[in-house]
């Protein structure tokens, strides 16, 4: 199973639905915030993919969730932009929140720099931004889970 971990698109929904239709095969799409309207009309242009969303430190009065689990491909996940856990900072905080939730993959944004680390048996996994790129370009990720293991894989735009 593919998913297709988008940040910090910042009023660039132009880009998130080229990534998606450059994933044709993914079934679930995580959005970890700053600009969630970019991808709510998404969901009806891609009706065939699951999409998972939070909000960001900009998406003021946001119904999203700052922070969510969610399984998927049999694996647990815990999603966030990651500014209320201070991932500009260290990872630290998001890898005990993953493991308090039970959690094989860690996906955070909101530093626009990606970044995929294995650290006692979690990925954590931060797609870059689409958009404002801060490591010299812009990315998302793709995540393939399979029966023999979980594959992250940063895509450079």
């Amino acid at each position: 199973m593919r998913i297709v971990v988008i940040s910090d698109s910042h009023k660039r929904s132009d880009i998130v639905e080229k990534i998606l239709y450059s994933q044709s095969d993914a079934k679930a799409v995580f959005f970890l915030g700053d600009c969630t309207p970019d991808v709510q009309d998404m969901e009806f242009i891609f009706p065939d993919k699951k999409f998972y969303i939070v909000s960001g430190n900009c998406d003021y009065y946001s119904a999203y969730p700052s922070t969510a689990v969610a399984t998927v491909g049999g694996k647990k996940i815990f999603y966030t932009h990651g500014h209320n856990l201070s991932v500009k900072y260290g990872t630290g905080r998001l890898l005990e929140a993953a493991k308090q939730n039970g959690c094989q993959i860690a996906l955070y944004g909101h530093t626009h720099v990606s970044n995929i680390v294995y650290e006692d048996e979690i990925y954590l996994v931060n797609p870059g931004s689409c958009s404002r790129g801060r490591d010299f370009h812009e990315s998302y990720a793709i995540i393939d889970i399979e029966p023999n293991g979980i594959m992250p894989v940063i895509i450079k735009i």
